[in-house]
């Protein structure tokens, strides 16, 4: 066994036992930052077989920004998780069947010829660049696809935002179309005032001194 083929399966063992960890974890901090661990892993792996891109792309946007915003949101908000796990039973057969489907699309797609036809690593050149095949794949074969998920991904922005906008009484909040059309008279007033003398420099305060 290689060198290689070591750090393969040490951060594929480390990957599997921490993805494990996220399912049985029953603090919700510990099974995120579990998860935390598994995304390292397998941006890890990613490394090992060159693709640059995605393995940053996972830490960075994984990693940096939904995992950051996902512990902000289980530290602050009040949940009880463990009302959360009364059902947990109740939809085990469902969640195995969606794990059977899942694991079953995984290993077609790794069995199939197309999974096998990219080229071996000696066999690539100095400028080859793993970024610039996945952008000449995603933006012609599937670019409807690519901008399909887009549109998605937008739909579910602005349904995520409309179900958590609740107008409260009392509470101050910004009028965006007032924001546009104020004016500077509106916010700014000139006021005129005579000037000031300071005290030491009044005929008044020099005598007072002077009788001292």
């Amino acid at each position: 066994m290689d060198f290689m083929t070591a750090v393969f399966y040490l951060f594929s063992t480390v990957l599997v036992l921490s993805g494990l960890r996220v399912i049985t974890a029953r603090n919700p901090v510990h099974a995120a930052l579990f998860l935390v661990l598994a995304f390292v892993s397998a941006s890890a792996i990613w490394m090992l077989l060159e693709a640059e891109f995605l393995a940053l792309t996972l830490v960075l946007v994984y990693v940096g920004a939904v995992m950051v915003l996902f512990l902000f949101v289980v530290m602050m908000l009040d949940v009880n998780f463990d009302t959360l796990r009364e059902g947990f039973w109740r939809h085990l057969p469902v969640g195995l069947l969606v794990a059977g489907v899942m694991v079953t699309e995984m290993v077609l797609v790794v069995m199939s010829e197309g999974f096998r036809t990219a080229p071996a690593p000696e066999a690539r050149g100095f400028d080859y660049s793993n970024t610039h095949e996945l952008g000449m794949v995603l933006y012609t074969q599937y670019l409807y696809a690519f901008e399909l998920a887009a549109v998605l991904l937008l739909v579910a922005i602005v349904a995520a935002i409309a179900l958590t906008l609740r107008r409260r009484e009392g509470v101050r909040r910004n009028d965006i179309g007032k924001q546009v059309a104020v004016r500077a008279a509106d916010r700014m007033r000139v006021v005129q005032m005579a000037p000031e003398v300071p005290a030491f420099s009044r005929p008044e305060a020099a005598d007072g001194e002077a009788a001292q």
